[in-house]
């Protein structure tokens, strides 16, 4: 991710679309996308940490996350931009992404 610019891509999790990266965060220790939901979730953002991502298609403009959409709906609310730069708050959501089940084979 370091070095493109991921802006526009289609973000899909495990079991369909959550939208499109509006922005994106490259500094080490807060390395995360904030992605426009739409009206998916009623038209918030989501931050996403990089260590979700399980790739990215630069063709398709397209990464994939390794959780659900119910996951994502379910992480820490993000209401302003300047919780990209808090500390307490990335901690809360790379904490919560944590703690999710890594094993997705059942």
């Amino acid at each position: 991710m370091e070095g493109q610019d991921l802006t526009g891509f289609t973000v899909e999790a495990t079991d369909g679309t959550i939208g499109q990266v509006d922005r994106q965060a490259d500094d080490v220790g807060m390395r995360h996308l904030v992605v426009d939901t739409g009206v998916w979730v009623f038209g918030k953002s989501v931050l996403i940490p990089v260590g979700v991502i399980t790739g990215i298609d630069t063709q398709a403009r397209q990464i994939t996350l390794a959780c659900t959409k119910e996951e994502v709906k379910a992480a820490p609310l993000f209401r302003t931009d300047s919780e990209t730069l808090d500390p307490e708050y990335l901690g809360s959501v790379g904490a919560y992404y944590r703690e999710l089940p890594r094993d997705r084979t059942e």
